[in-house]
């Protein structure tokens, strides 16, 4: 079945519109993410249907919470497999948010089960220079500097200040995945990209005139 409308996609390519799905399998504040496409004015919709999510034009993947109950619900969802057969062979542009995007990578300290593995990556406890006095979580407005050239990130020299809740931070096995990192201590990673695989730490949802610039670079991948 899978075969069959992966097929049927390639034939049917040209005529697919832009329309952002995001994957609903029953963990992260989809509404916000909704809304916030809606005001800049990108069509969007939330979906748990197999079908639509193999034959979508983008995706993104929400989170918040632990990594392994997100990854437990996902397995139960079913949708890994179309998931894969999306990001993985058709290579639809997909974006991880918050904890999303850590699902992305290969595992998290956080717990045992492994991750997507869609980016050669793992996500390790933030742990701030003693001297710092920064807490963990991480909670707050932070300045955000891109570290390459990238579809959500290009230009690197522009002013970018995003909302962040989190307390782990993904670790890239090639540094050339890492889209933009923050300095809270030391440079940590806040934003992979490699070909159409993108995630997000922050949340451009909660993150006024930048996250509405970035999710609308999103929608035009």
């Amino acid at each position: 079945m899978a075969a069959l409308l992966t097929d049927g996609f390639r034939e049917n390519k040209r005529r697919v519109l832009t329309v952002i799905t995001i994957v609903d399998y029953g963990v992260g504040n989809l509404a916000s993410l909704l809304n916030m496409f809606e005001f800049v004015g990108v069509e969007v919709r939330s979906s748990s249907d197999a079908t639509e999510i193999m034959t979508a034009s983008h995706l993104v993947l929400p989170g918040v919470g632990a990594f392994d109950r997100a990854m437990s619900v996902l397995t139960a969802s079913g949708l890994i497999e179309h998931l894969t057969i999306a990001v993985q062979q058709r290579k639809v542009p997909v974006m991880g948010v918050c904890l999303g995007m850590q699902l992305l990578g290969n595992a998290s300290e956080e717990g045992q089960l492994p991750g997507l593995g869609y980016i050669d990556a793992r996500c390790v406890r933030i742990v701030p220079p003693v001297q710092s006095r920064l807490k963990v979580p991480n909670n707050g407005w932070l300045v955000t500097q891109p570290a390459k050239q990238s579809p959500l990130f290009p230009d690197a020299d522009e002013f970018n200040r995003f909302y962040y809740n989190h307390s782990y931070h993904m670790v890239c096995a090639n540094p050339g995945d890492v889209a933009a990192d923050f300095d809270y201590g030391d440079r940590l990673c806040c934003a992979v990209q490699h070909e159409n695989i993108m995630g997000i730490q922050f949340h451009p949802e909660k993150s006024h005139q930048f996250g509405m610039r970035l999710l609308k670079r999103f929608a035009s991948v």
